[in-house]
């Protein structure tokens, strides 16, 4: 990773400085010490925990250069891949604070903050990409991106972030009893947590950028990812057992700081929208070439991976998790709809 430290608004930040000093300069930028309003040409922030080239990422650099045309470069964004701005839940606390202002995360560091965000991230909820696609391109879509404006965030689009899976340093898994006795590291997710514990692992959360490292000395035996993220992330090099369980689709979010939203004129705000709707069908298009290569390249690489997975037993293991996480009607509900959303594309 690029240690040259970055700029934030004029504030200058290493990427290995103290989270709480990192958020701290954030909440000076939100307070308006420094800079100027984005409608009067203040350059905006991205950032992503994805490496630059992957799909995500790409996806927010073509928002970027979208959104500069579209506004005859009154908003030009840079973006920061590779977590250099911190990690998910960092980013997260900081667009909140306006220190940021687009961040690109998965549904799992929001299932703290908004009730709905728990919905998407319900394991075996979604029956194929094609059927989370028409979903989340829906009112239930609809529903969960306006959920996060109470929260300091404007849900702008979902970016796909494919089949989550299981995969160990020690053996493949085929049954949830596979699990037993095994560090699985999940995403700071009380759900995440919970379902693997269903399943019978020990819950290890841990951010995304400490995973290879755990791995290696041990510290966990297993994790859950997609295929890209396995790829690109080294992980195949120390835990290379893949088993397809599928188990979660849970996409992620891009979303801007509604500090900073409230700050652009009602046509920007219009700009900001349709170039983020406009990025999700390049998001896909890469993000389905890139499945394609990342499992081509692992399994080169001499990775064992498995499809004989016991399905079944894996949903009854986790189907008590859904009464739990759906306390109430109107989370039952938003179930109800994403379910029956047709397979279109199938």
């Amino acid at each position: 990773m690029d240690k040259t430290p970055v700029t934030l608004s004029g504030m200058n930040f290493s990427p290995g400085l103290h989270r709480r000093g990192f958020l701290l300069g954030a909440l000076a930028v939100a307070a308006g010490g420094v800079g100027c309003s984005p409608g009067k040409g203040m350059p905006l922030i991205a950032t992503d925990s994805q490496p630059r080239g992957y799909p995500t990422v790409a996806a927010l650099e073509h928002f970027a250069r979208d959104l500069e045309r579209r506004t005859d470069g009154r908003l030009r964004t840079t973006v920061y891949p590779g977590g250099q701005l911190g990690s998910q839940n960092d980013t997260l606390e900081l667009a909140q604070f306006g220190g940021v202002d687009f961040i690109r995360v998965n549904v799992a560091p929001l299932n703290v903050l908004v009730p709905e965000t728990v919905v998407p991230a319900l394991p075996f909820l979604f029956r194929s990409t094609a059927h989370m696609r028409t979903a989340l391109d829906g009112a239930p879509g609809d529903a969960l991106l306006a959920a996060l404006e109470p929260y300091g965030l404007i849900g702008l689009a979902f970016y796909d972030s494919g089949a989550r899976s299981m995969y160990t340093t020690r053996r493949l898994i085929h049954h949830p009893d596979d699990l037993n006795g095994l560090k699985i590291r999940v995403q700071t997710s009380e759900l995440f947590v919970s379902m693997v514990e269903a399943l019978g692992g020990d819950a290890t959360p841990m951010a995304y950028g400490e995973v290879y490292q755990g791995l290696m000395q041990g510290v966990i035996d297993g994790a859950e990812n997609n295929w890209p993220s396995y790829e690109s992330s080294r992980h195949f090099e120390v835990a290379r057992y893949y088993s397809e369980t599928r188990h979660v689709m849970a996409p992620e979010v891009l979303a801007m700081s509604r500090y900073r939203w409230e700050r652009l004129s009602t046509d920007d705000q219009q700009h900001v929208r349709s170039a983020a709707r406009d990025s999700v069908a390049v998001m896909r298009t890469l993000w389905d070439a890139r499945e394609s290569t990342a499992r081509a390249a692992v399994l080169a690489a001499g990775v064992e991976v498995t499809r004989d997975i016991d399905q079944p037993a894996f949903v009854a293991r986790v189907e008590p998790l859904w009464s739990e996480y759906l306390p109430t009607r109107a989370l039952r509900r938003l179930v109800e709809d994403i379910q029956s959303s047709g397979d279109a594309g199938a």
